[in-house]
């Protein structure tokens, strides 16, 4: 009986919190604005952009594809998807139990599902980086190509309280942001050493479109800013995270372009003076937007107001499950060759424009220069030495 009154308590003081307001007012505004996005098109008589999927090649050797958040929701269907296409899919999870459950189960709804699977800790870098040594090692001894073709970055947390990574950063913006990025530049070597066509994918949210201004420090990109706060501004922090992410996209995206001109003109020079050919591959990188799924993302929230909230979206039309959540996901990792700085959103190959201040190109290069000064003092900073 005391335990049940808690319960309801803990409800009722959740439920008229701001920031549960803001995610079941603000969000809901943001997800029917991106699917206006889809219809504006058609009623103007114009057509979005769209992208048709492209089957990867899987010989002489199966390409390889690392997926983030593997052991549940849209990280475990996309490694599914994946596995049906014939990619060798990395399950990346923090539970090696959960791991395994998704290692067999995948395999049971796909018998030739080739699969290897690693625990890690996306929120602590010395786990991401133990991780890249590991895998390399596991590409060695294999049979396959000492690279791979495809990175999804599916993991992500909604937390309600705070709570602080081993390196000290808030664990929202450390997994669903800075273990991003701390694998994508550690994995990028193997990704440009592929010998065809090779893509990340970063998987953000329709939240990202709530944050309106932001100030970029040590502090914030940490996540200490908002640990001080009174109450933890969970809600804010999650829009937060997903934008890092979708700048981050874009600043890569741009790095990788300059990259491509400078070989060229390295190329250029190589085989008018030296006679020689070097062999350089370009990443792609676009960003998925699943949409509101179905997934075990709500499980900090009282049990009571989850089933409440996914009641009202899925009466709004706006809720899916995650086998058709993960088409957008699946759109972005197989568009064809050369596609790259897409926003993929509401399957069947669809783009649509992400939020002005995510294409923010001064702001994504600052976002980029503070996350590697925040991780020079971690073993992060001694790799990149």
């Amino acid at each position: 009986m005391i335990s049940l009154v808690k319960e309801l308590w803990g409800t009722l003081l959740f439920l008229f919190s701001i920031q549960f307001w803001r995610m079941g007012l603000l969000w809901t505004f943001s997800i029917v604005f991106s699917h206006y996005q889809l219809i504006k098109d058609f009623f103007c008589s114009q057509r979005p952009k769209s992208y048709y999927r492209c089957s990867p090649c899987v010989v002489p050797v199966r390409p390889v594809a690392v997926v983030t958040g593997a052991t549940s929701g849209l990280g475990f269907y996309t490694a599914y998807e994946l596995s049906k296409e014939g990619y060798v899919v990395v399950l990346v999870g923090r539970s090696q139990q959960l791991l395994l459950e998704a290692e067999r189960k995948i395999k049971d709804w796909n018998r030739n599902a080739h699969l290897k699977a690693f625990q890690v800790d996306l929120s602590s870098v010395e786990s991401i980086i133990l991780f890249r040594k590991s895998l390399q090692q596991w590409l060695s001894d294999s049979d396959l190509h000492s690279s791979i073709q495809l990175l999804i970055n599916c993991a992500g947390i909604l937390a309600t309280s705070p709570r602080t990574t081993a390196d000290g950063y808030d664990q929202m913006i450390g997994t669903n942001y800075i273990g991003a990025f701390v694998l994508t530049n550690l994995l990028l070597p193997l990704l440009e050493s592929s010998n065809v066509s090779s893509r990340i994918v970063n998987v953000t949210s329709f939240t990202h479109r709530n944050v309106t201004d932001m100030q970029v420090d040590d502090r914030t990109v940490s996540g200490k800013r908002f640990l001080s706060y009174m109450q933890y501004p969970y809600a804010n922090i999650y829009e937060y995270s997903k934008l890092f992410l979708l700048l981050f996209t874009f600043e890569l995206q741009r790095q990788l372009r300059l990259r491509e001109k400078s070989h060229q003109i390295f190329v250029a020079y190589a085989v008018t003076f030296v006679g020689l050919i070097s062999y350089f591959h370009i990443v792609d990188i676009s960003a998925a937007d699943p949409g509101v799924v179905q997934t075990n993302i709500l499980r900090e929230v009282p049990s009571l107001l989850s089933l409440l909230a996914h009641f009202v979206l899925k009466y709004l039309g706006l809720l899916q499950s995650p086998e058709y959540g993960v088409s957008s996901i699946i759109d972005a990792a197989l568009a064809p060759p050369g596609t790259s700085g897409a926003y993929f959103f509401g399957g069947i190959g669809r783009t649509i424009e992400p939020s002005i201040l995510s294409r923010d190109a001064g702001l994504a290069l600052k976002l980029w220069e503070t996350t590697r000064n925040l991780l020079s003092t971690t073993p992060f900073g001694a790799e990149e030495d």
